[in-house]
This record gives C-alpha cells, structure tokens and sequence, in this order.
C-alpha cells in the first residue's frame, strides 16, 4: 500500500527557519521529521512513498539523491504540486499514480507511536471511503476554575490534555475519494471532507497515545526534548518489522 506526504507548505509559522530549508527536512533529532514519519511507516513494511511537493521541493528531492540519506529498501515518488496548491489539491494531482484501491496519506509535521496495522484494519473493517486518525492535543496554557463571586481560583492544571479530538493526520482512503476533490484550490480538511460527510462515511480512528506535530519552533523544541529523553514515537526501536 501506498503513502502519500504532504510536503508542499511553506511552513509560515517556522519562519525564518523554514526560509531556506522547507519545513519537512527540519531536524528532529539530526534527521529530518520527514525521515521520522517514513520509519514509522516502513516499520510496519508500507516503503512505498509518494512526496507531494511544493515550496521548496528542490530541497528535498537534493536531501534523498545524497548517499547518506538514502534507505535502501524505500521507493520514492517526487511529485511537484505546486507550490499554491491546497492539500486536497495535492492528492487529486498524484491520483494516477495511485496502484491499488486503497492508499494512505498523512502530513509531513507529525510524528505518533501510532500501530499502522490496526489503523488498516480498522478501514477495513468500517467498509467506508475515509479514515482519519484523531488525537487528543494538550493545551499550551494553564486551567482554571474560578469562583465566580470573589474570582478565587479553585483549582489549577497546568498543560492539560483536552477532552476533545482534532485531525492527527494519519490518514487511510479509497480511491473514490479523487471524486469528491475538484481541483488546486481544494482544501482536504474542509471543502473535501465536508463533501464526503454530506454523501459518504467519514470514519476516525482514535488514537490515545502519543502525538506531536511541528507548526511552531517551540513544537521543534519540545519534539527535540521528547527525542532526546524517550523517543516516545519511534516504534521501529519496539518492534520488529
């Protein structure tokens, strides 16, 4: 089965970080969160990469031609889609290179301790045309609980974990998901998933163990911190492939 990155985005939030080096080569660790998410993968045998590139794709196709970065039993698509190209948009453009009936996707910022498998097999299982993986983030602020006539504060929890789910990425899709997008300006997360709500299943997979993503230098920092002490997403360091 194939896995479709969306590597195209400018990174806006890790500027200037991200005005030379596109932000999926940023390090994590001395290895690009590029590399990160491809070895979650390929733990579980998916070596089958498709890059949907965009602002500095050249970047990254220059990282993997080097003989140091190249894996030797993972086989890599460049694909350019544009650097102005929405998400949606990026998936619709590499749709013929799409082999099978079913394909995964996910961004090129996060990293999980997620099991692929049962990602899979949940698919599967549901029989619908889209699975997302949701999380559940953790909050940047304190909370707190006020007592409304004197404002004493009641209880306090720094950095709590949110008792909601958002879009983690790690995506699992049919093909009959290129009917539901229309173009570039397509946005995956919204006018793509919003059509596939109205007239088809949209199924998520919940997955309550660790979860990151990379929008800000502080995410950078932390994900370097996480790395250096546990290495709490690298499975290929729990199991075997």
């Amino acid at each position: 089965m194939q896995l479709v990155i969306l590597c195209g985005g400018r990174g806006i939030r890790l500027m200037p970080n991200t005005s030379e080096f596109p932000k999926p080569l940023i390090e994590v660790g001395g290895k690009p969160i590029l590399w990160h998410i491809m070895k979650i993968y390929s733990t579980y045998g998916y070596k089958d990469f498709i890059l949907c590139l965009g602002y500095l794709g050249d970047k990254i196709r220059e990282h993997f031609s080097k003989p140091e970065n190249k894996e030797p039993d993972w086989n890599i698509e460049f694909v350019d889609t544009g650097e102005e190209t929405q998400t949606g948009g990026r998936i619709k453009r590499i749709e013929k290179l799409i082999k099978d009936d079913t394909f995964m996707a996910t961004y090129a910022d996060g990293v999980a301790d997620i099991d692929i498998n049962q990602l899979i097999a949940f698919h599967k299982f549901h029989g619908g045309m889209a699975t997302l993986t949701v999380v559940r983030p953790s909050t940047h602020y304190g909370i707190l609980d006020v007592e409304p006539v004197k404002n004493k504060v009641i209880t306090f929890i720094e950095k709590p974990v949110l008792d909601y789910w958002v879009n983690g990425g790690f995506f699992v899709f049919n093909k009959k998901i290129f009917e539901f997008i229309n173009g570039d300006k397509d946005v995956l997360e919204k006018e793509v998933f919003s059509r596939i709500l109205e007239k088809e299943g949209l199924y998520a997979y919940k997955h309550p163990g660790f979860w990151r993503c990379m929008d800000t230098l502080k995410d950078v920092n932390d994900l370097n911190d996480f790395w250096k002490k546990t290495k709490p997403w690298a499975v290929w360091k729990k199991i075997v492939a």
